[in-house]
């Protein structure tokens, strides 16, 4: 089960686990195709060729798989989708529910992952 996007994308519990212990920086999005989530890969989209050193990715909410995701303490009180989660060296550094904007996005990562 994967989403119609133009990002890579997190298919098992397998691949979730692989990427995180391949790379040191992960923004991963936990949705649908829904007016929230879709601004949302849009501007993963574009923002991955400004961040080379971040492995941007997406996962379908209604993978069983997911759960590694939905289950996350940091996602517990979220209530609309996307969710956002973003990783270094494996563990959550900031996690966010519904819609971002591009200029939110990017303070995250400038934030968490230092814009080089």
């Amino acid at each position: 089960m994967t989403l119609p996007t133009n990002l890579k994308h997190v298919a098992s519990e397998a691949e979730f686990s692989k990427i995180l212990s391949e790379n040191e920086n992960v923004m991963i999005c936990c949705g649908r195709m829904g007016p929230m989530c879709v601004p949302v890969y849009a501007a993963m989209e574009e923002l991955q060729e400004e961040y080379p050193h971040v492995e941007f990715r997406d996962m379908a909410f209604d993978n069983p798989d997911a759960h590694v995701i939905r289950d996350l303490p940091e996602c517990r009180g979220f209530m609309g989708l996307p969710f956002t989660v973003y990783f270094k060296n494996g563990k959550v550094v900031k996690a966010t529910s519904s819609i971002q904007s591009k200029e939110q996005i990017s303070a995250i990562l400038d934030q968490e992952f230092n814009h080089k």
